[in-house]
């Protein structure tokens, strides 16, 4: 195989783009570069210096792979003649920020010094918005010529090469530009630039028309030279899309459309990688993705694989976690959805697999099982389940033994941090308070995933009162002395001690003290302590209360 290195300017480019001649493989992954990126590369093209070279596979009378057009470029045209394989983050934003169709930022020539490169001009945007009331873009002042003009900008599809922007750019100066000699210096200068646009040479390297299929993927992997370096994901997209004609693009879009909430736990597109790791019985590792039948075989497993990420994810829900941002770990996502994708449905079997994944779900919060190998922990966990989840006698799963994971002491749980942090034990104690209702401690509303955005995290003991008496922040910040209410309840308490706001509680509610009990308990807050006002009291007597849940939750008999 030889690859033949070329020439082709940015007009031929062009050309290409609009017949529909060029197109892209639709394995490759969607727009990754930032307009920054776009812009420093418009800058290095005035300067006349390379933007690097692409790479395209040469197309015979059939196309090797299914393909899709440019981003912003026409869905018809002629014959497809070529695949880009590399360079489409550089040729779509040469083509959009040319031809003006990013809907969210508009590229302009600025007449003014460039102080980095001592150009008399440059290339820069700025972003573009609508409001639901109206169909015109802000701010209005950018598709203002006179506007523009005042600040020295003139659009940049107004330099591109061809007949189409030269007219355009007439009809704009003339408005912008009222009197003729400034205008005529300007479109000279105007003029230049779009000449730097027109003779722009962008290089390219061609795959011959009989260049195998797996030898141009193997060639696109190793040859990808994008500012955003291709990810294992965009890796094994490439391969699915290659062996099989099926874009995992599209199959992750239908996960996100069945069950969107799973996204508020684990990014769908690493998430469905991890979870066919496991259920084929491999380690989730780069090693693995990348093996030759490894996208083949989690097609063959997609719809049990999708319908255990649906399933996990309502399971998550039922325990009351309802985000990554309260998840101590995030490895027990994927474990569950192999889990959830060979577990019964229904019935008694269904009910024991449900107790063995709560078992094991409580159990990977609070011991260190995940704090290091968490990959070769994963695939061991779910090995170990898997016969317990469906019916058969096995040895106990390592995730389950006291002696190599013991559930943490009382008072290691006393000294757990404020749950903000990414402390396992920490967020373990919060998760469990909330699997127990968390019920605000003033309009009586239990906490939920439609809710939770309007919630907080407070200081049982306000961080100000507690200061008042000596105590360090290191103490102050512990997550037992934190539950999570409205922020109006928390505006509300603000510095007051226990014993004043549930005083107000009780006033409040007209239920009376039973009521604030009931409140309390459902975040595990002994109420008696609280009242008391001795905070070191309050600690041990609530990390009794969250141990003896934990202890429940993990199985441990007392």
């Amino acid at each position: 195989m030889s690859i033949n290195a070329q020439n082709r300017t940015l007009p031929d480019w062009f050309t290409r783009i609009r017949l529909r001649q060029t197109v892209l493989p639709r394995f490759q992954r969607f727009e990754a570069w930032s307009h920054a990126n776009v812009t420093q590369m418009f800058n290095t093209a005035l300067q006349g210096l390379p933007v690097g070279a692409v790479l395209v596979l040469e197309i015979g009378d059939k196309e090797p792979f299914i393909s899709r057009v440019i981003q912003g470029a026409p869905l018809t045209g002629e014959r497809i003649t070529e695949h880009l394989l590399d360079g489409q983050q550089r040729l779509t934003g040469l083509w959009r920020g040319l031809h003006n169709n990013y809907e969210a930022r508009t590229f302009f020539i600025y007449l003014k010094p460039d102080e980095e490169t001592e150009m008399p001009y440059y290339v820069d945007s700025i972003a573009r918005w609508k409001k639901t009331s109206d169909k015109s873009s802000r701010p209005f002042w950018a598709d203002s010529p006179s506007e523009l003009w005042k600040r020295r900008m003139i659009p940049l599809h107004l330099c591109a090469p061809g007949d189409e922007a030269q007219e355009r750019y007439k009809d704009w100066a003339k408005e912008a530009i009222p009197d003729a000699d400034e205008r005529e210096e300007i479109s000279y200068i105007r003029g230049e630039i779009r000449q730097k646009f027109a003779t722009f040479n962008l290089p390219f390297l061609s795959l011959p028309v009989s260049t195998r299929k797996g030898t141009a993927l193997d060639v696109f992997i190793k040859m990808n030279t994008s500012a955003s370096p291709l990810s294992i994901y965009d890796v094994v997209v490439a391969q699915v899309e290659a062996a099989m004609g099926t874009s995992l693009h599209d199959l992750v879009a239908t996960i996100k459309e069945t069950c969107p909430i799973i996204a508020e736990y684990y990014p769908p597109e690493e998430l469905v990688l991890y979870a066919s790791a496991l259920l084929q019985g491999r380690p989730p590792t780069n090693a693995t993705y990348m093996g030759s039948d490894f996208g083949e075989r989690m097609l063959k497993d997609w719809d049990s694989l999708v319908e255990g990420i649906r399933r996990a994810a309502i399971f998550l829900e039922e325990e009351r976690i309802f985000d990554a941002t309260r998840l101590p770990t995030d490895v027990v996502v994927p474990v569950l959805s192999a889990l959830w994708a060979i577990a019964p449905d229904g019935l008694d079997a269904e009910g024991r697999a449900r107790s063995i994944m709560r078992k094991y779900l409580w159990r990977a919060f609070f011991t260190n099982r995940y704090e290091k190998s968490t990959n070769s922990r994963a695939a061991v966990d779910f090995n170990e389940l898997k016969p317990l989840i469906l019916g058969s006698s096995a040895p106990n799963p390592i995730v389950f033994e006291e002696v190599q994971h013991p559930l943490p002491p009382m008072q290691e749980l006393i000294e757990a941090a404020w749950p903000k942090q990414k402390d396992r034990v920490a967020r373990a104690i919060l998760a469990i308070a909330l699997k127990h209702g968390g019920i605000d401690l003033a309009d009586g509303s239990t906490v939920s995933r439609a809710n939770l955005a309007k919630r907080e995290y407070h200081h049982l003991f306000p961080d100000a009162h507690l200061k008042r008496r000596g105590y360090e922040d290191q103490r102050i910040y512990r997550s037992l002395n934190c539950a999570v209410v409205t922020w109006k309840t928390n505006r509300n308490i603000s510095d007051k001690d226990p014993e004043k706001y549930l005083a107000e509680r009780r006033e409040g509610s007209n239920l009376g003290e039973p009521e604030v009990r009931a409140r309390l308990a459902s975040h595990l807050i002994p109420f008696d302590e609280l009242v008391a006002g001795d905070y070191e009291a309050f600690l041990t007597a609530r990390a009794e209360l969250v141990h003896n849940a934990m202890n429940e939750l993990c199985g441990v008999e007392t």
